[in-house]
């Protein structure tokens, strides 16, 4: 194979630890298509934009971000744009793969900006998180398939999450391509943007019943569920637009912190 058309191979990382009176990011080693910046910091919080450099990722990529939060540390990591699912010179299949560590105490919120599929793509994402004890996360991931009314691109999401060395959750999603009935009611019918929230944090309790979000579910709506055995909820999100998706997963978050 010729090397120009092999794709990328690029390993992203930030490190971030607790000097007893506020969040410092001990480590931002840039690679490939990410850049990352610090921004400002918000009291305890530090907070940390990943910038993509180029189109990526495109067919035969391969990329990873390693995000570590040390205990006590307060972290905050964003996309500073949406990521877009392209087919690149051979339209291979991409890889991208996001690894979240969070030690005792530590608290890390990973609020990308939401992936487009576009037609021809193939991606393989996957976000593995390893939470300590008394760990807390809040994890967001939106999902648009296609740009314009076109078909999407083959896409495959795999969440995976453990807890005190324990697992929490472990779901996978297929979508486009000739995945079995991904456009059917059982699955997204005519909706093509998606989304779901994950909250993790030992001050929750989980006493109360799943919550259904959105009362016109031609526009979309969100299931809010609290998980079994550990203080955490899950809401996951359909609707026609991505606009839609955010405003649900916006609203199952202010029924947790009501909580």
């Amino acid at each position: 194979m010729d090397p120009a058309l092999d794709g990328v191979r690029a390993t992203a990382s930030i490190r971030a630890a607790h000097n007893g009176s506020a969040t410092t990011i001990r480590r931002l080693r840039n690679s490939g298509p990410f850049h990352l910046h610090q921004t400002g910091s918000h009291g305890e919080w530090a907070r940390v934009s990943v910038i993509s450099s180029m189109c990526a990722p495109l067919g035969g990529d391969r990329l990873a971000l390693d995000i570590t939060a040390e205990e006590h540390a307060k972290l905050e990591v964003t996309t500073a744009a949406a990521t877009i699912a392209l087919p690149g010179a051979t339209g291979a299949l991409a890889t991208y793969d996001v690894r979240l560590t969070v030690a005792d105490h530590a608290m890390l919120t990973w609020l990308p900006k939401p992936l487009i599929s576009a037609r021809g793509s193939t991606l393989h994402q996957t976000c593995t998180v390893d939470l300590a004890p008394t760990a807390a996360v809040i994890l967001r991931e939106e999902l648009l398939l296609c740009r314009v009314p076109e078909p999407p691109g083959r896409l495959t999401t795999r969440l995976t999450v453990n807890r005190g060395g324990r697992p929490l959750l472990d779901q996978q999603t297929d979508y486009g391509g000739t995945t079995p009935a991904w456009d059917g009611p059982a699955v997204l019918g005519r909706h093509r943007a998606t989304g779901q929230l994950l909250v993790v944090d030992p001050r929750l309790t989980t006493d109360h019943p799943p919550i259904l979000i959105g009362d016109n579910p031609e526009q979309g709506h969100a299931v809010l569920t609290p998980l079994t055995r550990h203080p955490a909820y899950l809401a996951t999100a359909t609707a026609h637009i991505l606009h839609r998706v955010g405003e649900l997963l916006d609203t199952a978050l202010e029924h947790i912190r009501n909580m």
